[in-house]
């Protein structure tokens, strides 16, 4: 309880100590912005569309691209501490960037840290997080939980830990199109409950047509 009080009150202090910098465009994550098109972001990681995943296809395309950066030298990316990002879509728009930090690169770093660091990046917080630990019974939750949020009207940013790995990351994402897929996202988990028993009987169907059709030819071929 000590440790929560303790780090609440540092982070508190911190909303105060931290200079204010020049607000920033929440919707762009270095050489990526939100609003952009597949082919665009597939052009700029040189992703190909076998790379493309699709979440859902009702009632809405959700689609996610998964990128390691290039650790190269000469390379036009700031990857040195990034270890992937995930490209989310909505109907072909890019509504969120998920970026994972390598571990070694932000080894050591506390959570006031990464704060101070991305405030220096972003400018001032908006949110912090009520709770940074995670409670007891929690600890087999793989979601990432967020630490501290910025924003304007149209764009947040939030920073996450994973409550599993410890990861820090990034969060960057439009609020319309997000709430937007997250709906979208649940009315595609409801329809795939709903067409289940539909699926099931097809594919039952399918077996025993094709074991019909094996046994025909097996009548035909077979010889004792």
């Amino acid at each position: 309880m000590n440790t929560i009080r303790n780090l609440l009150f540092t982070l508190i202090i911190l909303l105060f100590t931290v200079p204010t910098v020049q607000a920033q465009d929440f919707s762009k994550y270095r050489s990526f912005s939100l609003g952009t098109s597949l082919s665009t972001v597939l052009k700029y990681t040189g992703q190909k569309m076998a790379d493309v995943k699709v979440i859902r296809s009702q009632p809405a395309l959700i689609q996610e691209v998964t990128w390691w950066p290039p650790n190269s030298p000469g390379t036009t990316f700031q990857s040195d501490a990034v270890r992937e990002i995930v490209f989310s879509l909505y109907n072909g728009e890019l509504y969120k960037m998920s970026v994972t930090y390598d571990r070694t690169s932000t080894e050591g770093l506390t959570t006031p840290d990464m704060m101070k660091l991305v405030t220096a990046k972003y400018g001032p917080i908006a949110n912090v997080a009520l709770a940074i630990d995670s409670p007891a019974n929690d600890r087999y939750d793989l979601r990432a939980k967020t630490i501290a949020s910025w924003e304007d009207s149209q764009y947040a940013i939030d920073l996450v830990r994973s409550a599993f790995t410890d990861d820090f990351g990034l969060i960057i994402y439009s609020k319309r199109v997000n709430a937007d897929a997250e709906l979208a996202i649940a009315e595609g988990v409801k329809l795939e409950e709903q067409e289940r028993p539909r699926r099931e009987a097809e594919r039952r169907k399918r077996e025993t047509d094709d074991l019909e059709v094996t046994r025909l030819k097996n009548q035909k071929i077979f010889h004792p």
